[in-house]
């Protein structure tokens, strides 16, 4: 519960309506997102962003909230927050768009194959089959390598 209450509260402008189009609300986290995988994998962002218009808010926006509780099982799921966890607490923020850069790198074959309609389906509904030791490891390494400019 203790665990729970920490990341919540790390996460609590996300939640709060009133703080949506602030710089702390979902709506910058998206973009934050947005703008990390625009530096880590530039071609797979413009097919999503340019060519295909597959928003972040359409699939990132559950991943993020939910903390990646609706893509994995509850054994993959606490897997993942216990990567979360292992951030400093200043960078947990910043752990969770690695995940989820991780995840957009992880399937970029597919995704960049796929139209508008076959990526948002895929990522809304994102594949089960997924390696998730090498999502996290690929997470890790986003952690670990120089932040992009905002």
């Amino acid at each position: 519960f203790f665990c729970f209450v920490e990341i919540m509260s790390d996460f609590r402008d996300a939640y709060c309506k009133q703080l949506d189009s602030t710089g702390s609300g979902i709506k910058a986290i998206i973009t934050r997102l947005s703008h990390l995988l625009k530096h880590r994998d530039p071609p797979l962002w413009d097919h999503l962003m340019v060519t295909t218009k597959v928003d972040p808010q359409f699939y990132s926006f559950r991943w993020i909230t939910l903390l990646f509780t609706q893509e994995y099982e509850f054994h993959q799921g606490m897997h993942i927050w216990d990567f979360i966890f292992s951030a400093k607490d200043n960078a947990r923020l910043e752990t969770v768009l690695d995940v989820c850069c991780a995840m957009l790198i992880h399937i970029r074959k597919d995704l960049l194959q796929g139209d508008f309609t076959a990526n948002l389906k895929m990522l809304q509904r994102y594949p089960a089959t997924s390696d998730l030791q090498h999502i996290v490891a690929r997470a890790f390494a986003l952690s670990s390598a120089p932040r992009c400019p905002s």
